[in-house]
């Protein structure tokens, strides 16, 4: 693993730019093909480990990290990351979904107007990756679409609080023309969120949560916010990780150790929460999703 790391970095610092693709074979090429993981790794459950911390942390975006670390840190080609962490996800959402749900903290017609245009999109989506049967064209398009998503959750985690009180403003100031085009714009959000998410799996949790804060900024408290978002991400990340799955993009070996890892690291991050300041996790959060998407998209 660590040849791979020096080698990622002697790369990135060359004058010309490489793709990511075109970084994968580079590496295969000088070391071996990377093949997929057919056993536990330390690194891979340490990873799933910290993931889990943030998530338990922060509630919703420390998922985002999840792919750019199995392709940054892991050397996981893009698209198996993408399609191992929607699975991730996932699975991972349907335990806190659970929660939610039966605590009444998912507004469920929300949640069937974001799916209403989040599923079809999502399966639109699959359908276009179907499409390209050229592996490096594929995995850089994959790679460079989460990188641009990346920042786009770490400027939307940055200014949600902003975002909210001017939600709250409209809704209050102009309330009949706010509430007609809420339920258009969730179904228009929910099929951006769909592509997004089927495309990169990240979007899901920080993305889909700043769109509710803005659209919704009387109706939903905090709460409300986080399991409509959880709840909502169930489904859309399961048809997307089906899809993946079928288009061969998953790695159920690597799956099960960030699982051994994560569950574990959501735990002991949800004891420990009430004594982290959120404002400041959240600032960090967004600074190091800014510099991994840049990171992604340089590559």
């Amino acid at each position: 693993m660590c040849k791979y790391l020096i080698a990622l970095v002697r790369t990135a610092g060359h004058g010309r730019r490489h793709e990511p693709a075109e970084l994968h074979l580079l590496l295969a090429a000088r070391f071996g093909p990377v093949s997929p993981v057919t056993h536990f790794e330390f690194s891979h459950t340490l990873s799933g480990f910290l993931v889990g911390l943030i998530v338990g942390f922060t509630g919703v975006g420390g998922g985002s990290l999840m792919a750019p670390i199995m392709i940054l840190l892991l050397g996981v080609a893009p698209a198996t990351a993408v399609g191992t962490d929607l699975w991730f996800a996932s699975i991972t959402k349907f335990v806190g979904g659970t929660v939610h749900h039966r605590r009444g903290n998912a507004d469920l017609r929300i949640v069937k107007w974001l799916c209403i245009g989040s599923i079809p999109f999502a399966v639109l989506t699959l359908f276009v990756l179907s499409l390209f049967h050229a592996e490096q064209v594929k995995q850089g398009l994959v790679a460079e679409a989460l990188g641009g998503v990346l920042v786009l959750t770490a400027i939307a985690t940055m200014f949600r609080r902003k975002l909210h009180q001017i939600g709250k403003g409209l809704r209050t100031n102009s309330a009949i023309r706010f509430k007609t085009f809420q339920i258009p714009l969730t179904i228009a959000a929910g099929a951006i969120l769909g592509v997004l998410v089927t495309l990169t799996s990240v979007g899901a949790g920080a993305m889909c949560a700043t769109i509710l804060v803005f659209l919704y900024p009387l109706r939903l408290k905090l709460q409300q916010v986080v399991g409509t978002d959880i709840v909502h991400a169930i489904p859309l990340t399961l048809v997307a990780g089906l899809g993946h799955l079928w288009l061969g993009n998953v790695d159920s070996w690597l799956l099960l150790s960030l699982l051994t890892g994560s569950i574990p690291g959501i735990i002991i991050a949800s004891m420990l929460a009430n004594r982290v300041n959120e404002r400041v996790l959240q600032a960090s959060l967004s600074a190091v999703l800014m510099v991994v998407g840049v990171r992604l998209l340089q590559t």
